[in-house]
């Protein structure tokens, strides 16, 4: 691969971004990113291997421009794919949304928008009710395209709208109880990679893609500076004396607090499968990186938070995702607190009835 003269794969520059912060740019042929990491390390390649799938799948999309007929599904896609709408979307979120694009694309590409109904959603959306998750994903995807096609005159309406989804059922990703944090910490003792990373997880609340960049030069003060990458949230969360204690023994010669086997920082996915295995290895196979995020939230809901205060530390956007966790903190609450009015009345109840017995009321002659 060529080296530029700036020491850079082809296509990348050094660039500041509007805080000020020098970053390395992709750009080629439309397709513009901003690439994390160190320059040349795994994490930071395969951010320049995706980006140069992205050009090449924008040059297929142009020819794929001529080839679609107008009107059609296909040709949807490909002007949805040029989109600010799309483009503005995360490198990661424009890959899983093309992944159910291109699914449906291929099977449905040459039918015409201005023919498609709300019946033929139903029935596709039906159709997959062996797996409800992938149902629901694909509903909402082509909400958003419809929209986008009501939005440039392709068609009148959205017949995605009305179309009810499959009602989530369970929790999703297991949040670990109490018990299984002090079995985890019993496996993994304090100095250990795992308990940092237990440790930079709960602590922090944040999810694994921003805990792998963390490092020394966040820390401002007593807390730690996150920019969250899937929202592009700035946070400042202080630091908790259990994570405090848990830095103590870090070096400050790397640039990051958690390293892989090779010494580099490690990817959001390399980790994600690196600590499962630590979970493995203290007998919890139903835990993983994002359930210490949902387990910090909880406490924070038993703890009496509210919403807004949550919000603060896990940098949710909605209220809706944050509800579930004070609803059930409050539900235990108000559970424990009927239980308590019954008992005080049930001895308020047994007093009055043995004062009844020992003064019994006489009776009239």
């Amino acid at each position: 691969m060529l080296r530029t003269r700036t020491g850079l794969p082809r296509h990348c520059t050094y660039q500041a971004d509007r805080y000020g912060n020098r970053r390395v740019r992709f750009r080629r042929r439309g397709v513009s990113v901003y690439l994390t990491g160190i320059p040349w390390s795994v994490e930071f390649m395969c951010q320049y291997a995706a980006a140069l799938e992205r050009v090449q799948a924008e040059a297929g999309n142009v020819g794929a421009a001529k080839r679609t007929l107008p009107g059609s599904f296909s040709a949807l896609c490909v002007s949805y794919y040029g989109s600010p709408e799309f483009r503005g979307l995360k490198a990661s979120t424009q890959t899983v949304r093309r992944n159910i694009i291109e699914r449906f694309r291929a099977e449905h590409g040459h039918r015409m928008l201005k023919d498609l109904q709300r019946a033929h959603i139903r029935h596709i959306i039906g159709a997959k009710a062996n797996i409800p998750q992938a149902a629901n994903n694909l509903l909402k995807v082509l909400r958003v395209m419809l929209d986008y096609a009501v939005s440039i005159n392709m068609t009148a309406h959205n017949p995605a709208v009305g179309v009810k989804r499959y009602a989530s059922k369970g929790e999703g990703i297991h949040a670990w109880s109490e018990a299984e944090v002090a079995q985890f910490e019993a496996h993994h003792p304090i100095g250990s990679k795992p308990r940092l990373a237990l440790a930079l997880l709960l602590y922090t609340a944040q999810r694994r893609g921003d805990v792998v960049r963390m490092g020394w030069q966040h820390l401002q003060g007593d807390s730690i500076a996150v920019r969250q990458e899937k929202t592009d949230r700035p946070l400042l969360i202080p630091v908790h004396p259990e994570l405090a204690h848990a830095l103590a023994s870090v070096p400050r010669t790397n640039l990051t607090f958690l390293m892989n086997e090779c010494g580099r920082p490690f990817t959001s996915k390399g980790f994600g499968n690196w600590f499962r295995g630590r979970c493995n290895e203290a007998g919890l196979p139903q835990c993983s990186a994002h359930g210490l995020r949902k387990c910090a939230a909880t406490r924070l809901a038993d703890a009496g938070c509210s919403l807004h205060r949550i919000m603060a530390v896990t940098g949710h956007k909605s209220m809706a995702s944050v509800k579930p966790y004070t609803d059930r903190a409050d539900q235990a609450r108000l559970a424990r607190e009927a239980f308590e009015t019954q008992r005080r009345a049930e001895r308020e109840q047994k007093s009055t009835h043995d004062r009844t017995q020992v003064y019994p009321t006489e009776k009239k002659r």
